[in-house]
């Protein structure tokens, strides 16, 4: 077996060996097909208030720029769908991915610890690692690592686990073996296009970041616009709907990270006691969570928002 082989063999097995649900490699090439898309969906504005997104839009197509020299990107899935739901299934709804300890700091973990592991048993490498912290287009390079396929509600879907699970990347000057992108199974379907409550999924593959749940919940700083008034289906921290609704979710399975699992006060938590919610309640069940990105001001803001 050759080195490239080899190093590929050893950074797979180590990453399932982490917990991760699987890995990809490809390339690390200038992301000639996302330019023009990225391009027009800033332009049309798409990305509302999101600013950052326009930031650095060379070092988001290509990785040479975050890593000179970089021959390879290593992308990582990790699976958080949970076991349990809150009771209450009149309360306030939370995105999935919020439930448990915030995902920035497990992956991290994990990604320091592969990193860690690629330079005892491979040697000198040069490399980052990537989960939201820096301009890396994840669904496109994990798509590209035939990890899955970039669906109609414009995130990452595989055949056998659908698309609750988080992106992650290493960024290395090693060289790998790459592997293939696999083809769309989408087909006619358009359950996530209809579902969308805000109409936010404005072409198939193409959403309007300023128009979605999320977008609103946890990106946008100022007031919600009253026009979207009763139209949020209960979500106040992000929105899961077009994953809910897509078939290949129903081969979803529980994750196995102890780190993602949720407060149980979040669980039992009733509709009266999220609108009577207290500042130090709030620190309580939201301790390591996502969920403070919104800080109690963001989350009682969106509270109020959903009350007809």
């Amino acid at each position: 077996m050759d080195f490239k082989s080899t190093h590929t063999e050893l950074i797979k097995n180590e990453a399932k060996r982490l917990g991760f649900l699987s890995c990809g490699i490809s390339k690390a090439d200038f992301l000639e097909e996302e330019a023009p898309r990225l391009e027009q969906w800033l332009k049309k504005n798409m990305h509302g208030e999101m600013q950052y997104m326009e930031n650095h839009f060379d070092k988001r197509l290509d990785p040479t720029k975050l890593v000179e020299d970089s021959k390879s990107v290593v992308s990582l899935l990790l699976n958080y769908f949970p076991s349990k739901e809150p009771y209450d299934k009149t309360a306030p709804k939370i995105s999935k991915y919020a439930y448990g300890t915030d995902y920035h700091f497990v992956i991290k973990e994990k990604l320091k610890q592969l990193l860690e592991f690629i330079y005892q048993e491979i040697g000198e490498v040069s490399g980052r690692a990537f989960v939201d912290s820096a301009p890396v287009l994840d669904k496109a390079w994990a798509a590209k690592s035939g990890l899955g396929w970039i669906g109609k509600n414009s995130n990452l879907i595989t055949k056998d686990t659908g698309s609750f699970y988080f992106i992650a990347e290493l960024i290395l000057d090693l060289p790998l073996n790459y592997d293939t992108p696999t083809t769309d199974h989408c087909g006619t379907c358009t359950a996530c296009i209809d579902a969308c409550p805000t109409g936010a999924i404005v072409d198939p593959y193409v959403v309007d970041g300023s128009k979605c749940i999320s977008y609103f919940t946890i990106e946008l700083k100022n007031e919600i616009p009253s026009s979207f008034k009763g139209s949020f289906e209960n979500w106040m921290f992000g929105c899961d709907i077009c994953q809910d609704v897509c078939p290949w979710n129903r081969f979803s399975k529980a994750h196995s990270e102890p780190l993602f699992n949720p407060n149980n006060k979040l669980l039992s938590m009733s509709k009266s006691e999220w609108e009577e919610i207290t500042e130090d309640l709030f620190q309580e069940i939201f301790k390591k969570s996502a969920v403070k990105r919104a800080k109690f001001s963001g989350l009682t803001r969106n509270i109020n928002f959903l009350k007809i």
